[in-house]
């Protein structure tokens, strides 16, 4: 069962991996958003983020429903966006500490 958990969690970290997928998940912060918007705000092509949300979709990590000829997109646990939030801190924390040593030299 242990071991599930962590093959689980792991699948999540993997889907996060990939700097496409976190601009998709920043430009959902605000909400739910068309495919056809998702688009052009990350500047990437269509066939490319379809496949990026496929990944994200398989891991739960958001969902899709159709309007009319429009995908919508949604973050199905906005609590992602603490993870996102708490790895900026960590990065933010390691330059500083990075600069206080290069001050150092």
């Amino acid at each position: 069962m242990k071991e599930r958990v962590l093959e689980l969690k792991a699948e999540v970290l993997k889907a996060l991996a990939q700097p496409t997928r976190l601009k998709i998940l920043e430009c959902l912060r605000e909400g739910e958003r068309c495919i056809c918007e998702i688009v052009p705000a990350i500047n990437g092509e269509q066939s490319n983020i379809s496949r990026h949300i496929s990944v994200m979709q398989k891991s739960h990590l958001i969902s899709t429903r159709k309007d009319g000829v429009k995908v919508m997109v949604k973050v199905r646990d906005p609590e992602i966006f603490q993870i996102l939030d708490r790895i900026s801190a960590i990065l933010k924390k390691q330059i500083r500490e990075q600069g206080r040593l290069l001050a150092q030299i």
